[in-house]
């Protein structure tokens, strides 16, 4: 079980926040996160932050943030997918998934409802909340989440339920939120902006006599942090992760439950029209038409499909809790980076790369990182390993491998490409381990033949980086880790030299210059390719 804050809008006023979260934890112990939904940012008044930004002043608890609601508050939010803007204090990022040490699932949707085009940096289109339902919902297995994050509250949410005070239900709030929360069945929904306290009373997510019992949601909207009138803006619950409950525990009903307040007659379906869920490819569809362009037609086994007219079907990936945009079959995925595909894993360019030739291995299935891979996944990222080492070497560069499994949710295996002009391998690895200490990282050696898997355990966050000759380098994440070390390290004059070049985004190029180069890596890759082999 997790003992959890919930915040309404903090408008700039961290002290007050931070000192009374610090008097309800002397009185009642120590809570495990404080999330903030609405305007964590006020208008004015940096100065503030500035002492928490600096380190002057530190949270006192973990707390995880939405993102900007109007465009003044943009500027504090320099990543959409998620940063940290301060010790303790984690932005979210624009929409995802966030799972909990304990294993607690919670959904995040940034900013507010816009249905233009183009959508506003603080804002969420109906293209965001159908990928969230799309990959959340589409599995059998999909029973809810335990916490959905929005800064809107949900139109209609009001119907069959509690008076919600001077907020018009049917008029305020977002109806592409109301479709969000309807898809996912969150445990607890929690909201802002209003400037009021209402706790709606629990909803049920099935329909009496027609479904099989589900869990109830509990609506929660929250106040302003120090609003004069004294409404209640900091909720505390306890909750086990969804996954650890007995089913009949989960889907007992409390005895104040109302209908689901989004079913009512016709809202329902003007609430879904305006979500148009996109079609997401098969993964098998994909590899024929990547292939079809390169002038060959193979099946998803990486055979030639004239050998066999009925290919045996590989065994379904594992699918991802919420949006990814690594995922081989998710709408997310910028394909045309895609240059080759094997069995169970591809490679793609890296956006905004070191350099031209720098790529990700990644696994096809919904797999966070190299510990949690299935034998058959790892043995094909050897190969594309072992291979990408010869299609270097014959290119007079040595590779360097590295994995971050620290906020991210799908395993990215960098393999950027070093000149051997440039650095021998023991200047590669001096460089590594002379950035950790400067950043007081404790980077271990470990054996040359050891596996990750007998260092770090699923659901461990690490950082760990392979040479050419086999030799690896290992940090275990405990609190905090930069998450641009390995861009730092080989960007940096000791071995690339270009520092400019540390920072992705600055590397971005646009698309059709990403095509021109990804174009350019399969022609050249194509004598190496093992997935052409019969």
């Amino acid at each position: 079980m997790t003992s959890d804050l919930a915040c309404g809008d903090v408008e700039g006023k961290f002290d007050i926040l931070f000192n009374r979260v610090q008097a309800i934890q002397k009185k009642s112990g120590n809570f495990d996160l404080l999330l903030c939904v609405g305007n964590f940012f006020g208008s004015t008044q940096d100065a503030e932050w500035e002492e928490y930004k600096t380190g002057i002043k530190k949270a006192p608890i973990q707390t995880y943030v939405l993102g900007a609601n109007n465009q003044e508050t943009v500027k504090y939010f320099q990543d959409a997918d998620g940063c940290e803007l301060a010790e303790n204090i984690t932005y979210l990022g624009r929409k995802g998934i966030f799972t909990g040490s304990s294993g607690l699932q919670i959904v995040y949707l940034s900013g507010t409802e816009s249905l233009n085009e183009p959508v506003p940096g603080y804002s969420f289109s109906p293209k965001d909340v159908s990928s969230l339902r799309t990959m959340l919902c589409t599995t059998s297995q999909f029973k809810g989440v335990d916490i959905l994050l929005t800064s809107p509250w949900p139109k209609y949410v009001g119907n069959f339920g509690n008076s919600s005070g001077e907020v018009d239900t049917k008029k305020c709030g977002s109806a592409l939120v109301s479709s969000l929360a309807m898809g996912l069945k969150p445990r607890y929904h929690f909201a802002a902006l209003e400037k009021t306290y209402y706790e709606r009373l629990p909803y049920r997510n099935h329909i009496v006599l027609q479904e099989n019992a589900q869990h109830a949601t509990r609506f929660i909207a929250l106040a302003n942090v120090g609003n004069p009138e004294k409404k209640k803006y900091l909720y505390a619950f306890s909750i086990v992760p969804m996954k650890l409950m007995d089913a009949a525990e989960l889907v007992k009903q409390p005895p104040d439950v109302t209908e689901n307040p989004y079913r009512k007659s016709g809202q329902e379906a003007s609430i879904g029209k305006q979500i148009l869920a996109p079609v997401e490819e098969s993964a098998c569809q994909f590899f024929f038409d990547l292939n079809e362009k390169q002038g060959r037609k193979r099946s998803s086994t990486g055979r030639d499909s004239k050998s066999s007219p009925h290919p045996k079907q590989p065994r379904k990936p594992p699918q991802p809790p919420g949006p990814c945009w690594f995922c081989l079959a998710s709408p997310e995925v910028e394909k045309h980076l895609v240059v080759n595909i094997g069995t169970h894993c591809y490679l793609a360019l890296a956006k905004g790369g070191l350099s031209d030739d720098h790529v990700l291995i990644l696994p096809i299935g919904h797999y966070q990182s190299v510990v949690e891979l299935s034998a058959e996944v790892v043995e094909e990222v050897e190969k594309y390993k072992a291979t990408l080492r010869r299609f270097f070497k014959s290119r007079g560069k040595r590779c360097v491998v590295f994995e971050r499994n620290y906020k991210s949710h799908h395993l990215q295996l960098q393999v950027i490409p070093v000149p051997i002009s440039c650095s021998t391998t023991d200047d590669i690895k001096d460089a590594f381990i002379t950035q950790a200490q400067e950043q007081q990282i404790e980077l271990l050696e470990i054996p040359e033949h050891s596996d990750i898997k007998q260092i770090a355990q699923p659901g461990a966050a690490y950082f760990y980086v392979e040479l050419d000759t086999g030799e690896k380098l290992f940090h275990r994440i405990k609190k905090n880790f930069p998450l641009q070390f390995g861009r730092e390290v080989l960007a940096s004059e000791a071995i690339l030299n270009v520092p400019d070049k540390s920072d992705w985004r600055q590397c971005q190029i646009s698309k059709e210059d990403e095509e021109t180069l990804a174009r350019r890596f399969r022609k050249d890759f194509e004598p190496y390719d093992f997935t052409l082999d019969d």
